[in-house]
C-alpha cells in the first residue's frame, strides 16, 4: 500500500502535506516522508526518516522545509523491504535537473527491468521498484517533462499511482487499470492531490473527483490541465477491491464508492449468506466494525463491542514480521466478559490471511466465556498473493490457499467459518459481471496485469 499527498502553490505547503500524511496514517507505518520546493526552483528540500509521522516531523523540521510545493508519502514496504534507503519520496538528480517520486503500488515487471538498467550500466541506490521509474525517466528524450514520463511509464507493468516533482510542475497520474486510488482537492483555488479523500477533508479542501486510470494530471503556475498517459486505446479499469474491503478509511468516497456503505452492505449480505443462531454480533475493530453493523442490521441480533481496540497500537495487518504481528495482537485486542459471558458470538473480520490472528481471536474470546463463536468474513477467502502492492505473503503461507474451510476453522478453533462470496462482494460494491471493474486477483487467481516470473510481493 502506501499513501501519497501533494499540494501545489501554497505558503504553508509543507505543514499542509504534514496533516494530510497524518490523514494518511493508516495507509503506511514503517516511514514517512516530504519534499518541498519554491517555485519552479531546482532546489528541492527533502525530509524523510523511518517511524509515524508524528515522529518523523517536528517544527524544526518543518520550518526547514519552506516552499509552495510538496509531495509526501507515508510507506509500508512491498517491493524493497523496510530498509530507510528506499523511503520515500525520492530523489534523482538528472541532466534535467533534479526530479522528485512519491509512488504506491508495484511494478510486476520490476526484476526484468532492473537487470536491464543494471546490465547497461545503471546503478541503484535502492532496492525499490520506484527507482526503476527514476532511471527511466532520466534516460526519457522528450522536450516536455509530461512526455518524458509517458516515454518511461510504456516500459513499466504493474500499480502505480504517482506524484512526481520537476522544476515546479506537480503530475498525479494513475495506471492503466487504475489499481491504486488518487483523487483531486481544492483548497480556495490551490490543487491538492491525495490517495484518499480524508486528507483532504482534514485540511478543509474540497473534493473534485478521483483521477481517472490512465490519466495524468499536470499542475504548474497555469493551473491544473489533464492529458491521457498513453493515447493507446483504454484498458478496462481494476480498481483494488481490498481497499473497499479494508484498506480505505471508512469515512471516504473511493472508486466511486461511499466505503461505509459498501462495507455495510458486505455486512448485509453476508447474513443472508451465512446465517447461523446466536445472540450478538461483534466487530474485530476496527476494519470489520462497519460490516458487522450490516450484519446485525440484516439479522437483527445485537450489535455490541465485544473486543476493544487500543488505538496505540498500529494495525497489524501491514508491520513487517510475522513476530511484531503476533505480539501486536495481544497488545490490540481486550475481550469484554460481560458482553461475551454465556453467549453464542458471531464475530465478523474483514480477512483471514494466514489464520494466526483470527485464532488468537477466538481464544481471546472464548477465554472471555463465550459458549460459541462464529467467525463471518466480509470479503471471500484469500488464496492468492497481490502483485499490485498490497503486502499479502507467498502463498504457501496463505492458510485459504492450502486448506478447506473446514480446515481453516479447525485451525482458529471457531464453531462455524463462512465468508462472502465473491459475487456478493461484487455486488456489495456495485459491479456488475458484465461489465467487471474491480481487480479480485487476490481471491481468484485471475491478474489483470501479467506477473513476471519469479516476481514476489516482497522483493529481495
Amino acid at each position: 500500500m502506501c499513501g501519497v499527498f501533494a499540494i501545489s502553490g501554497h505558503p504553508e505547503a509543507a505543514r499542509l502535506a504534514y496533516l494530510g500524511l497524518h490523514a494518511l496514517q493508516h495507509r503506511g507505518q514503517e516511514s514517512a516522508g516530504l519534499i518541498v520546493a519554491e517555485g519552479s526552483s531546482p532546489n528541492l528540500k527533502r525530509h524523510v526518516a523511518e517511524g509515524l509521522v508524528a515522529d518523523v516531523f517536528d517544527v524544526g523540521a518543518l520550518d526547514r522545509l519552506r516552499g509552495d510545493r510538496a509531495i509526501g508519502h507515508v510507506r509500508y514496504s512491498t517491493a524493497g523491504g523496510s530498509d530507510i534507503r528506499n523511503v520515500q519520496p525520492m530523489i534523482a538528480e538528472t541532466g534535467r535537473g533534479p526530479i522528485a517520486i512519491a509512488h504506491n503500488g508495484n511494478l510486476t515487471n520490476a526484476l526484468e527491468m532492473r537487470a536491464a538498467l543494471e546490465s547497461e550500466g545503471a546503478i541503484f541506490a535502492s532496492k525499490s521498484d520506484t527507482e526503476i521509474i527514476l532511471h527511466l525517466l532520466a534516460r526519457a528524450r522528450a522536450p516536455r517533462f509530461q512526455d518524458r514520463v509517458r516515454a518511461a511509464l510504456a516500459q513499466v507493468t504493474g500499480a502505480y499511482s504517482l506524484l512526481l516533482l520537476h522544476e515546479g510542475t506537480i503530475i498525479g497520474l494513475r495506471d492503466p487499470s487504475g489499481f491504486r486510488p488518487l483523487v483531486l482537492g481544492d483548497l480556495d483555488g490551490t490543487p491538492v492531490l491525495a490517495s484518499e479523500t480524508g486528507a483532504l477533508e482534514l485540511i478543509e479542501a474540497k473534493f473534485v473527483r478521483e483521477i481517472a486510470p490512465g490519466e495524468m494530471v499536470i499542475i504548474d503556475q497555469h493551473g491544473v490541465k489533464t492529458e491521457r498517459l498513453y493515447h493507446a486505446p483504454d484498458e478496462a479499469p481494476r480498481a483494488c477491491i481490498f481497499e473497499l474491503v479494508y484498506f480505505a478509511r471508512p469515512d471516504g468516497r473511493m472508486f466511486g464508492n461511499d466505503v461505509n456503505d459498501a462495507r455495510f452492505n458486505m455486512g448485509q449480505r453476508l447474513a443472508a449468506e451465512a446465517p447461523v443462531e446466536a445472540d450478538v454480533v461483534i466487530p474485530v475493530p476496527d476494519s470489520g466494525t462497519v460490516a458487522a453493523l450490516g450484519y446485525a442490521a440484516a439479522s437483527g441480533l445485537p450489535f455490541r463491542h465485544g473486543l476493544l481496540r487500543s488505538h496505540y497500537v498500529g494495525r497489524t495487518f501491514i508491520e513487517p514480521s510475522q513476530q511484531i504481528r503476533n505480539f501486536g495482537v495481544k497488545l490490540k485486542l481486550a475481550a469484554v466478559r460481560s458482553i461475551l459471558e454465556g453467549r453464542r458470538v458471531i464475530v465478523v473480520d474483514d480477512s483471514v490471511v494466514r489464520g494466526t490472528t483470527s485464532r488468537k481471536i477466538v481464544k481471546m474470546i472464548r477465554d472471555a466465556g463465550a459458549k460459541e463463536v462464529h467467525l463471518r468474513i466480509s470479503a471471500p477467502p484469500t488464496r492468492w498473493p497481490c502483485y499490485y502492492g498490497i503486502d499479502t505473503p507467498n502463498r504457501d503461507e496463505l492458510i485459504a490457499a492450502n486448506h478447506t474451510i473446514d480446515a481453516v476453522r479447525d485451525f482458529i478453533t471457531a464453531d462455524s467459518l463462512a465468508y462472502l462470496s465473491l459475487e456478493s462482494l461484487h455486488a456489495a460494491v456495485g459491479d456488475e459481471p458484465a461489465k467487471q471493474r474491480f481487480c479480485n486477483a487476490c481471491f481468484s487467481g485471475k491478474y489483470s496485469v501479467p506477473v513476471e516470473p519469479g516476481t514476489s510481493p516482497r522483493l529481495p
